[in-house]
């Protein structure tokens, strides 16, 4: 299987199965001399982690990763960062009535046809759980990004929207309720339908926004490497990821240009900032925003046609442990995305300034 690493010098290479031992992952490229909170990183897979509300899947799964190389007395030394996440509570037999049967906009049918086999326990390989190890690099990517702030939260859940740009926003309060989204009365509107679509053994969408403060001028590279191309790239690796915009997005295309344009301050700052602090490809100084549509969850508590390897049409059920909606969970995953390109343009702006 192609396709397990991300980024050209700052490089995640990630490796495991839902349902097997572990998940791990080497982190190259990361510069010697960075002093690493341990601590921090557990609390970003923490975030990230199965079962730690009511809305989502209730797998009890500690995620404690245990770092093996690369780190000494807590600060990094430049060579490959390994570490693992051990699976402790799978349940394997959860899966079992769907080993030769394919969930509708699921993986199932493409992994069988693409490699001849798939690892139906949980999905394997496209399992969400391997976003895990995209958690603890971009928890280590963070910290390398000192004085760069990225904060991600949610602002819709199915037709829920928060419909306040984050400006205006308290984005201090994203980790104040369940949901993550920074509003408390917006959030619990959104708690309180994500538990009413779980009742009836459905699932919904939603959409993470995520800003990125700080960014220095000068990050991304013309022409095929622009930085919001991999910053879409980036978003779009993310499972259930149906959807990436920045800055004005699809809503800028209803605009007139004279609107759209983003002035001129004497300091070389904007007025406003429709471009979403990327012009040309390379960050212009402005804070980066954007926004990630994230689908249903695919697996339904509730009786559905779907068919079997023998293409016969089949009556089936989800099992198991799944989320009703997997945005509040997805917050961390997309601040990490963020933080792994920032941190790849940072390493090779140094290297070509």
């Amino acid at each position: 299987m192609a396709g397990n690493s991300f980024g050209r010098l700052f490089n995640l290479t990630t490796y495991g199965e839902s349902h097997g031992p572990a998940l791990g992952g080497v982190i190259d490229g990361c510069p010697s001399g960075i002093t690493l909170d341990l601590d921090e990183i557990q609390n970003e897979l923490n975030r990230r982690k199965p079962g730690q509300s009511s809305i989502v899947t209730q797998r009890k799964e500690p995620d404690t990763v245990t770092f093996y190389s690369g780190i000494f007395e807590g600060v990094t030394t430049g060579t490959s960062i390994g570490f693992v996440i051990e699976n402790t509570n799978q349940k394997s037999h959860d899966y079992s009535h769907i080993k030769d049967t394919y969930r509708p906009s699921h993986a199932d049918y493409t992994y069988d046809k693409k490699y001849g086999v798939r690892d139906y326990r949980g999905g394997g390989r496209s399992s969400a759980r391997e976003t895990a190890c995209r958690v603890v690099a971009g928890a280590v990517a963070k910290q390398m990004l000192k004085g760069i702030e990225i904060k991600a939260y949610v602002s819709s859940v199915g037709t829920i929207k928060l419909n306040k740009p984050h400006t205006e926003l308290d984005l201090t309060q994203i980790e104040a309720n369940i949901v993550r989204c920074p509003d408390q009365d917006m959030a619990t509107k959104m708690e309180q339908y994500i538990k009413e679509v779980r009742s009836k053994g459905d699932t919904v969408g939603g959409v993470v926004s995520c800003v990125i403060k700080n960014v220095p001028v000068g990050l991304g590279e013309p022409v095929f490497d622009k930085l919001h191309a991999e910053l879409g790239k980036a978003m779009l690796s993310i499972n259930a990821v149906k959807g990436f915009e920045y800055g004005s997005g699809f809503h800028g295309s209803t605009m007139y240009g004279s609107d759209h344009n983003d002035a001129f301050n004497t300091d070389g700052s904007t007025k406003t900032n429709y471009s979403g602090g990327i012009q040309g490809g390379i960050s212009n100084g402005m804070d980066i925003y954007f926004n990630v549509a994230f689908k249903p969850v695919a697996t339904l508590i509730q009786k559905y046609e779907t068919i079997d390897k023998k293409g016969d049409i089949v009556e089936m059920q989800g099992k198991g442990r799944h989320d009703p909606c997997v945005v509040p969970r997805a917050v961390p995953i997309v601040e990490a995305m963020a933080a792994l390109v920032i941190a790849d343009f940072y390493l090779i702006n140094k290297l070509y300034s």
